[in-house]
């Protein structure tokens, strides 16, 4: 894998839907965590419920053209953000509870679901890029330049 091969036109439209499902699913998050009083787990795995849906579509269609009917592209797709939510939400929560070790816990969750949120993104975009949405003739993404 080039590192040029992540910065172009697929990264900046791959922004785009991500900031379409960050307002989503941030908004879900919070106000599940904050008004609802759901825990640090069932907010943050509902933001990428709500979020993921979303996102699959939108990133399927317009970001990496990818015309696969396949149920193994869905099921990829189901495992990058599974695989994704655990890396980014358990590294940030033990990150943030020990940077933060002397604020409240609300503080500490709020912080850990914004760094959770950070790491995600990451991690789902070369996850999408280049297992989920990857072409499987071509062993190459379906965003390619146009």
């Amino acid at each position: 894998m080039k590192w040029s091969s992540l910065f172009d036109r697929t990264l900046l439209k791959f922004v785009i839907v991500g900031i379409a499902n960050t307002l989503l699913g941030s908004a879900v998050m919070f106000a599940m965590y904050n008004l609802l009083h759901c825990s640090y787990w069932v907010s943050s795995a509902a933001n990428y419920i709500v979020g993921s849906i979303l996102s699959f579509f939108l990133n399927k269609h317009f970001t990496f053209q990818n015309q696969s009917k396949s149920i193994s592209v869905v099921s990829k797709f189901i495992v990058n953000i599974v695989v994704c939510y655990l890396l980014a939400y358990g590294i940030a929560k033990p990150v943030v509870y020990y940077l933060l070790q002397n604020s409240s816990q609300k503080v500490q969750d709020n912080l850990s679901m914004l760094v959770g949120m950070i790491f995600f993104v990451g991690f789902n975009y070369i996850g999408q890029r280049f297992f989920a949405f990857a072409d499987q003739e071509e062993g190459k993404s379906y965003g390619k330049r146009k």
